[in-house]
């Protein structure tokens, strides 16, 4: 009889104390410690202890000159923004995790991708929702008329796998990772030692048998993956889809890709028959009716490796109270405040009297630093009333002496400019070597200071 005992775990490292902690010992985090029941039977025979592989074959050490090295095959998703964070499609065999706040969109996004691959078969392990609810959600996106999509609603690994081999497909959805147990720990779906031993159980499956799997996962109120740390190890792609719920824009994002970089992003915008792609964001992200309006300045900003230009807004009035006031709606506040301090004191532009407020439209949160310019250029329109002058956008990074220094991929940020229409840009002083500017039809002003800037800015 197997005999029973109860541990300690911590969710974000894995590991196990036979008390509860207050802090990790490991990993340094506080109040990580969760606990499991555990069953020890006796240890049987495993292929790795015998040296065996997956496959059943003898495991020997290989040169590397011996190893053949050839393109990864995969399958084509049919949807621009998906295929591109992945790194050009979905790597056959892999394990993708994607990640988000409930009601973000998670579910929408994997089960409108797979309705548009009627050539292959699909398995959908639903742990959450009723195959109703999958149906009408299918209805409203507007294609149900596909023969090649399972749906299974189930959260016991074991039957997962034995429909799965039944079926056969050729791509295999879990919505989600945290219902799924299996009968091989005694302990509820959701807890870390399920997590952890779903997780590398599907990945024996995805690898042993080709099967690409596409994990959905809960997100804590940290913002962080739910279940352990481990869970992000094992899986081939970590993906994080984001946004706010007030807004239609969201953000898919590569935090991990074994086959792929993690520089790409996909922008969707919400509608009520599904995520629509969208291929240039900066057309969306402008307005066009700021004309003659002060406290607006267009931003060419990087995120990871697309440019697109962000309209940045920044209102200044007189505090009603003794303590002026200071919000950024996506920049970081302590960075706002350090500009705010540079502008002070390289510009002499005092702003200690004043409630400052900064907006960067469309919900999109920016940590690119090539918009502190504009950043500084919305707040002192809105502070002297003075409106901007049409078509002109800028980038630069803003240092504590009040220099404006280079950033990177300046040419991408140009050529994004004059493709959206702008007639001028403001860039850092000696960031375009080896950049031949002739070939541009708008007008690159290049600027030292924070006060060339805004001589060229507001005259």
């Amino acid at each position: 009889m197997a005999k029973t005992k109860t541990v300690y775990v911590c969710s974000n490292c894995g590991a196990d104390s036979p008390k509860w902690l207050g802090k990790c010992p490991n990993c340094g985090e506080w109040n990580t410690y969760v606990e499991e029941i555990v069953s020890k039977d006796p240890p049987a025979k495993s292929r790795a202890s015998a040296g065996l592989s997956a496959s059943g074959e003898k495991v020997r050490p290989v040169r590397l000159r011996d190893i053949t090295a050839q393109e990864e095959d995969r399958l084509d998703l049919h949807d621009a923004e998906l295929n591109r964070v992945l790194g050009g499609g979905l790597v056959r065999g892999s394990l993708v995790l994607i990640g988000g706040e409930p009601g973000i969109g998670k579910s929408t996004l994997v089960l409108q991708t797979v309705l548009k691959l009627p050539d292959l078969r699909v398995l959908y392990v639903s742990g959450e929702e009723s195959s109703r609810q999958l149906k009408l959600r299918a209805d409203r996106l507007g294609s149900t008329t596909t023969d090649s999509l399972y749906i299974l609603c189930e959260t016991n690994l074991e039957n997962i796998f034995e429909h799965a081999r039944a079926v056969q497909p050729d791509l295999m959805i879990i919505d989600s990772i945290q219902t799924i147990f299996t009968e091989l720990v005694e302990s509820s779906p959701g807890s870390v030692s399920q997590v952890r031993e779903c997780s590398a159980a599907i990945l024996r499956f995805a690898k042993e048998n080709g099967v690409p799997v596409l994990l959905i996962g809960h997100i804590n109120k940290e913002g962080s993956i739910a279940g352990p740390k481990v869970l992000e190890h094992i899986v081939d792609t970590v993906l994080q889809f984001e946004g706010d719920q007030h807004y239609m824009y969201r953000i898919l994002r590569s935090i991990k890709n074994r086959f792929g970089s993690t520089s790409e992003l996909g922008i969707y915008e919400m509608r009520r028959e599904g995520l629509r792609e969208v291929s240039n964001p900066s057309e969306l992200l402008l307005t066009q009716n700021h004309e003659g309006l002060s406290g607006v300045a267009i931003a060419a900003a990087i995120e990871g490796v697309r440019p697109f230009l962000i309209e940045t807004q920044g209102l200044v009035s007189s505090a009603v109270y003794g303590t002026p006031q200071r919000s950024a709606t996506g920049f970081d506040l302590r960075r706002m405040n350090m500009l705010l301090a540079v502008l002070e004191k390289r510009a002499g532009f005092k702003l200690i009297q004043k409630d400052v407020f900064l907006n960067i439209a469309g919900g999109l949160r920016v940590n690119d630093p090539a918009i502190d310019l504009a950043v500084l250029a919305a707040i002192l329109s809105s502070s002297l009333d003075i409106t901007i002058e049409p078509g002109t956008c800028m980038a630069g990074e803003v240092g504590l002496s009040g220099e404006i220094r280079p950033v990177n991929r300046i040419e991408q940020r140009i050529l994004e400019a004059e493709k959206l229409g702008f007639s001028r840009i403001l860039v850092p002083h000696s960031n375009l070597r080896g950049f031949d500017t002739s070939k541009c039809h708008l007008e690159i002003v290049q600027v030292r200071k924070v006060e060339e800037a805004f001589r060229q800015l507001l005259g």
